[in-house]
């Protein structure tokens, strides 16, 4: 879409983010650890057909991390107990299985570091130059560090991500109830906000919310995916919306 059909983002009366795939590249860091972990567990329990990159976007990507697993375990007929959020990372359950991705994921994003998307900067840029408020939407628990270690924390007066929403029992992203808390954190009506995802079940749960406008990034979901998920506008990159 050319630039000028786009809609000026700093014309409503918020702008929500979802974090990895957004703002950062940490979409690509939660792949590498879920396909290592899957990989693993796949062979050890002899499940079939293999983990894929497909896997990723159908059962993981955009949701809180247990429900995933439970989700990605269920596509291949897997039961396992639920479990506790703090069960060992050598747990055989569904939380034990999270925390064991979630050990690999700290490993590479602590050895690494991450930088935010330069258009992603150019946006935010553009929208607190306007005073157009801003929130981060994330079902990550690693939001607040992942944050820190992009150097953009302060940028945003609302941080909804995976430990606020099992604090307060919210429903994982398609569902709408992150979105919209997230909205009402923040002060402002859904209907007059826009929202900004890259995955299809972040897509869902902000069209479920009644966003204004939601934007989809295409990082690998697919556009024609993002935009029947709910996706008002596509683009492959933020600064599309830097006039």
């Amino acid at each position: 879409m050319a630039h000028d059909a786009l809609p000026d983002l700093t014309a409503f009366d918020a702008v929500l983010f979802d974090l990895d795939g957004v703002l950062t590249p940490t979409a690509e860091v939660h792949m590498h650890a879920w396909q290592s972990m899957f990989e693993e567990l796949f062979a050890a329990w002899d499940i079939t057909p293999p983990y894929t990159e497909r896997d990723y976007f159908d059962h993981l990507d955009g949701k809180k991390r247990y429900d995933g697993v439970a989700s990605l375990l269920r596509s291949r007929d897997v039961e396992v107990p639920w479990g506790d959020p703090s069960d060992d990372p050598a747990a055989d359950t569904v939380c034990g299985i999270g925390n064991r991705k979630n050990a690999v994921f700290e490993r590479v994003l602590r050895a690494e570091g991450i930088a935010a998307y330069p258009g992603s900067l150019r946006l935010l840029d553009v929208l607190g130059a306007a005073g157009t408020p801003v929130a981060v939407v994330s079902s990550s628990k690693n939001a607040e560090e992942v944050l820190a270690a992009a150097g953009i924390r302060e940028r945003f007066a609302v941080v909804m991500d995976g430990v606020i929403a099992e604090r307060d029992h919210l429903a994982s992203k398609p569902a709408p109830d992150v979105f919209v808390e997230a909205a009402r954190m923040l002060g402002v009506d859904p209907a007059r906000s826009a929202a900004v995802e890259d995955a299809l079940s972040g897509v869902q749960s902000a069209a479920a919310g009644g966003f204004a406008l939601v934007v989809g990034v295409d990082r690998g979901a697919g556009a024609e995916a993002l935009a029947e998920a709910g996706a008002h506008v596509v683009v492959q990159d933020l600064e599309e919306f830097v006039r």
